[in-house]
């Protein structure tokens, strides 16, 4: 049986919002500019209004875009209640005054966006397409009819042929970049910047793909345990965690990074050192798991991830 937040009754799946549009560079940084300009909280009106088409220099759906990019990528939340947008702990880690990448320039920030759309069910097509699509190859016809399907047994009322096929669009051009034409030049070609992280490449024949599984070299380990601590916290209250949930759960660092097994056991085997002794490795009597001797607040986690920022940079001049 299918397990996964996206198999709970109470699950509302997600297939729009983004209006057709990937994420782009700049997008992020520019709302949360104006967030933070009016002191890290303002109404939602302010910021993506009337006027947000003159402030951001884009078009009214473009602004709808930036909106929902900014909250699936943990930049941003709204408030229903209070009709207002804040700044998130992440949001101002990355594009603060004291920014760690306000450019997007660090594959430590591009790691950590793909873990806020890919990790959590939010964006239903993201989550399915990452922790429960049973191939390494797939064509656009083909996860368009698993959404579908996805969508039909699990009776989700409202779901349009249409929707379901602009979200598959737009998931694919998120992680694969589009060859230039003349029609549509090198801006749209670089349009997003996940697709630096080759998790999804393009293979010869016309709308077939292949998610690239394996070791990932520009996937910092803290990072993998910021992502690690944040599965943690949505799987499990116990003190330890098994290798198989961190490899194989729907939401898990393996499944999300497309890391082999191996792969996690050795990121897991040298948690340690990463975290300072809050996480360490155990295979007693045979069996493989994390454990956890404290609680571990979030902000502890987000420094994990800190730790990596410039460390390409320090590879290279090492």
């Amino acid at each position: 049986m299918a397990r996964g937040p996206l198999y709970q009754d109470s699950y509302t799946p997600q297939l729009s919002g983004h209006e057709t549009f990937p994420l782009r560079y700049g997008w992020l940084k520019k709302a949360y500019d104006v967030v933070a300009g009016a002191g890290g909280e303002a109404e939602i009106r302010n910021v993506f209004g009337d006027d947000a088409i003159a402030r951001f220099g884009v078009g009214k759906n473009m602004v709808a875009a930036i909106r929902h990019w900014a909250q699936v990528a943990g930049i941003l939340v709204e408030s229903a209640a209070t009709k207002t947008v804040r700044a998130t702990a992440l949001g101002d880690r990355l594009f603060g005054a004291q920014g760690l990448d306000p450019y997007m320039e660090d594959p430590a920030t591009l790691w950590l966006i793909h873990w806020q759309l890919a990790a959590q069910p939010t964006k239903t097509t993201w989550f399915w397409a990452f922790n429960h699509y049973p191939g390494v190859t797939f064509e656009r016809e083909q996860l368009v009819k698993g959404v579908e399907r996805l969508a039909k047994d699990r009776q989700w009322a409202r779901v349009a042929a249409a929707t379901v096929k602009n979200d598959v669009a737009c998931f694919i051009r998120t992680y694969v970049a589009q060859q230039p034409s003349t029609r549509s030049g090198n801006d749209d070609a670089l349009e997003c910047p996940l697709s630096e992280l080759g998790l999804i490449r393009a293979l010869g024949k016309r709308d077939g793909f292949r998610f690239v599984r394996g070791a990932k070299s520009s996937l910092g380990d803290g990072v993998f345990a910021y992502a690690l601590l944040d599965f943690w916290s949505r799987h499990t209250t116990a003190a330890t965690l098994s290798l198989e949930a961190i490899a194989h759960e729907p939401g898990s660092p393996g499944r999300v990074f497309l890391l082999d097994e191996n792969d996690v056991a050795d990121r897991l085997a040298e948690l340690a050192e990463v975290t300072d002794g809050n996480f360490r490795w155990s295979e007693t009597a045979g069996l493989k798991q994390v454990v956890r001797d404290r609680e571990i607040a979030p902000e502890l986690a987000l420094a994990f991830a800190e730790a990596d920022f410039g460390a390409s940079g320090r590879k290279e001049a090492a």
